[in-house]
């Protein structure tokens, strides 16, 4: 309930961050530069940012199926597997992927609005050994979990259920979001801007799952969708570099995850998200722009 309360909150503030009142007083779309002042705002730009991200969810239920079981587990805490931070593996490009992830590039289409494809490798764990209700039937050819089951309480243990998504959960992504300067320090070549948008796109997560002592399904597979909000703010050093930092709430359904070598064994889950990003990138002009010589001072 906590975790929804924030992302209402964030929902609202994206909508009213994004409303043309809020940007009745926008900043001309120039960009002060050393050759002179570049009229056209964004238009024709494209970039590309790296990073990382922090991930927290919703309790979710979690429905199993197969020839011999069919059962949902409720109320299911999940979290995420950071990597301690260090040279390596962050910055080994051998093993830059083992951390929490965010890969992006996007082109402005005009001096506001750009799209965006990105991927976010985030990861997710099922708390284990927690205790929760379970509902259905388990009727394997031998097994000490062989039941049917009311609402009766169940302990996740190793030997019951080990599930993640950990390499990873994976939200490949598109979006359309609005950018808006806010402020420019000349002296230290350095703009401050604003950045709210929306995606949406699939989930192709590799999940590490053992149920019932079954064999795991250790593959890519396309398991559901996503969508989400986000917000950010972004600092530009001398045109071409920045950082940025964004809040992102969104929505994961996925119907068809695999669990076991057997086509027949899959589990449904969704749950609500919210993420925390951190990247560094570069920015690459495509288009030419109008360029403004300086104004002579006057005499």
């Amino acid at each position: 309930m906590i975790l929804r309360h924030i992302l209402l909150q964030f929902f609202v503030l994206a909508f009213l961050l994004s409303s043309p009142a809020v940007f009745a007083q926008d900043l001309p779309a120039v960009r002060q530069g050393e050759f002179g002042t570049f009229k056209g705002g964004h238009k024709g730009e494209a970039f590309v940012s790296w990073g990382w991200n922090r991930a927290s969810y919703s309790r979710s239920n979690i429905h199993f199926t197969g020839r011999d079981y069919d059962f949902t587990l409720s109320k299911v805490e999940g979290f995420d597997r950071p990597t301690d931070f260090g040279l390596d593996p962050y910055f080994n490009p051998e093993a830059i992927t083992i951390p929490q992830t965010y890969f992006r590039i996007g082109y402005f289409i005009s001096d506001h609005y750009n799209v965006t494809f990105a991927v976010d490798h985030m990861k997710y764990v099922m708390a284990q050994n927690q205790t929760v209700k379970i509902n259905g039937y388990i009727d394997l050819d031998e097994g000490s979990f062989n039941d049917t089951y009311d609402d009766e309480d169940i302990v996740l243990t190793e030997d019951f259920l080990t599930f993640e998504h950990t390499d990873g959960l994976n939200y490949v992504n598109v979006g359309l979001a609005r950018f808006d300067d806010l402020l420019r320090v000349e002296k230290l070549r350095m703009t401050m801007g604003l950045t709210e948008g929306a995606s949406f796109g699939i989930l192709y997560p590799k999940s590490n799952t053992k149920l019932l002592g079954k064999e795991r399904y250790d593959q890519f597979h396309v398991a559901g969708y996503g969508l989400d909000l986000r917000a950010g703010l972004n600092l530009n050093f001398f045109k071409y570099v920045f950082l940025q930092g964004d809040l992102k709430g969104g929505f994961i359904n996925m119907p068809d995850i695999r669990t076991t070598l057997s086509e027949d064994d899959k589990a449904k889950q969704n749950f609500f998200f919210l993420e925390g990003i951190f990247t560094f990138g570069a920015i690459f002009p495509l288009a030419k722009k109008e360029v403004q010589a300086p104004e002579a001072p006057n005499p």
